[in-house]
C-alpha cells in the first residue's frame, strides 16, 4: 500500500543566512522567513549550540498511532549542530516550523530529534539556507487518522 498528499509548487527566493548567538534557532529561521516575506520554506542548516531542547518518538499505548513524543529534553552545551532538516509551515496564518536535528556532545555521543522553539539558541553560529516553496501552501494542522498535527502540502 502506497499512500500520500502531495503538491507540486515551484523554488522561489534563496535566502542565505547566519543566526547569530544567542538567537534561538527556530524563532531565528522563522524571523528570517518574515523578514524576506516567506510563508512556506524548506530548511537546512548547521552550526552550534549553547543549549537544547528536543523530543523524540516514544511508545504510547494510548495514542491512537501508539506512539508520540516524550517529555523535552534538555541538554546544555557546547552542542555541535551536525546537520538540520525543517519545513516553515503556517498554521492559522502564524508561522508554525517543524524541524529536526541531529548533535552531539562534547564526548562526540550523538542524539537528536524535533527541535522545541525556544530552547535552542545557537553558540557561535548557525549557518542556514532557506528555500522558500510557491505556489503551494504548506500547512500544519490536527490530522484525525493520528491524532497529531501534522504536515498538509495543497495547492
Amino acid at each position: 500500500m502506497i499512500r500520500f498528499e502531495d503538491a507540486c509548487g515551484k523554488v522561489g527566493k534563496v535566502v542565505p543566512a547566519r543566526l547569530l548567538p544567542g538567537t534561538d534557532l527556530i524563532e531565528g529561521i522563522e524571523a528570517v522567513c518574515e523578514k524576506n516575506e516567506i510563508k512556506h520554506a524548506y530548511v537546512t542548516c548547521f552550526g552550534s549550540f549553547d543549549a537544547t531542547g528536543y523530543m523524540y518518538l516514544v511508545p504510547k499505548p494510548e495514542a491512537k498511532v501508539k506512539a508520540g513524543y516524550g517529555d523535552v529534553i534538555k541538554k546544555e552545551g557546547p552542542i555541535e549542530f551536525l546537520n538540520g532538516t525543517g519545513v516553515v509551515c503556517q498554521n492559522n496564518d502564524k508561522y508554525d516550523t517543524h524541524f529536526h536535528a541531529t548533535m552531539c556532545d562534547k564526548t562526540g555521543t550523538v542524539f537528536g530529534g524535533h527541535i522545541v522553539k525556544g530552547t535552542t539558541p545557537a553558540l557561535t553560529t548557525v549557518d542556514l539556507v532557506v528555500m522558500e516553496i510557491t505556489d503551494v501552501k504548506m500547512l500544519r494542522a490536527f490530522d484525525e487518522e493520528t491524532a497529531l498535527t501534522q504536515f498538509v502540502p495543497t495547492k
